[in-house]
Formats: structure tokens, sequence, C-alpha cells
């Protein structure tokens, strides 16, 4: 299980440990990051976030039973006029612990915080289009592709599609509601095997 708590300076050196080649930055972080990235970088990423009305929230992610930080995720270009937003910069930087179902745990911590308590309609991302199990996390928690922005990043002299992807409040609702129809019908199993 894991929590997440806003990121803020004392995780700025992990982060960074993480982040060790370009292509990591530019998938982690797009354009709007150098390599190396530096706590400067990082300083100004986080000017204006995690304040009230703020229009970025950046997070890292703590595994409950250990209490280290695991990864990193963010909730931007939040519009309250059109109540969306906008996941990024999602990263398990724990490399032991990746394909264990941490990502899915990250992007329901997040929705749950975009639809229930910040009250949105909208939630997208971007995902590169080779990065396959980030892609299967993403429609496993229920997003639903809209479609490919081809040739969106360049990286040396390639240029990378990007698929975008959405999830709307009554998505996550249906989607919610699945998952207390599983787990019931799981416990009333359990209890007649007993």
């Amino acid at each position: 299980m894991i929590t997440l708590r806003y990121f803020d300076p004392s995780d700025y050196d992990q982060l960074i440990k993480w982040i060790d080649s370009p292509s990591l930055l530019v998938q982690w972080g797009g354009s709007s990051f150098e390599f190396p990235l530096t706590k400067q970088q990082l300083q100004n990423y986080l000017f204006d976030a995690n304040k009230d009305q703020a229009k970025l929230y950046a997070y890292s992610v703590v595994d409950q039973q250990t209490g280290n930080v695991i990864g990193h995720i963010s909730l931007g270009d939040i519009d309250r006029k059109n109540n969306s937003g906008r996941i990024g910069r999602v990263l398990v930087g724990d490399e032991t612990i990746r394909g264990k179902g941490i990502g899915k745990q990250m992007i329901k911590s997040i929705l749950e915080i975009a639809f229930n308590d910040m009250r949105l309609h909208r939630v997208s991302l971007g995902v590169f289009d080779f990065n396959t199990p980030a892609i299967r996390c993403y429609e496993k928690v229920g997003f639903v592709k809209e479609g490919v922005k081809r040739d969106a990043q360049i990286f040396g002299n390639t240029y990378w599609n990007l698929w975008e992807m959405s999830m709307l409040e009554d998505e996550w609702k249906a989607e919610q509601k699945n998952e207390l129809v599983d787990y019931t019908n799981r416990q009333v199993n359990n209890n007649r095997k007993t």
C-alpha cells in the first residue's frame, strides 16, 4: 500500500538520483526539464505548486510499510472552470518494485484526489506509445484512449508518438462501484470456504 504526500525539497536528491538518463527525463518531464535534472529546476517546478487553488500538485509516493519514498506523481493543468486536470510525471523510482502494481495504486490514489477531493469532471494524461506497461496500467484503471499525437516529442533524431487518454467522473464512479462489488463477492466466497 502507498500514501501520497506533497513533494518537497527533502525529496529532490532522491528524484535526481532516479532520473539518471536523458531518455528517462524526457519520459518523466517532457520538454520542461533539461538533463541533468537539478535542484534549481525542481525549485522552479514547485514554485506555485501545492498551494490552495494551485494549478499543480506534486506528490511523493510513500510505501506505507517501510516509510520510504518510492515514486513521484503530479496532478496539474487544473482548470477549475471546466473541472479538469492532467496526471503527469508518473515515476515508480524504486526499480525493485516495478511491475508489482504500484503504478496502479499511484493512479488510483491521484484519481481519488482529483475526483473525490477536488471534484473534477475530467482527468487526462499522455503516455508515449512505446511505454506499453504504463498504457496497460492506465487501461486497467479505466482510462480510455482518445487518440495519438503523432511525432509529439523529439528525442535525439527520433520522434515519439504520444497517446492521449482520459477518464470522466462517471467512469471513475462506475470503476469504484465495480471494485466494491468484486470485493464483496470475494468476501462472500471466502466466508463460504471457511
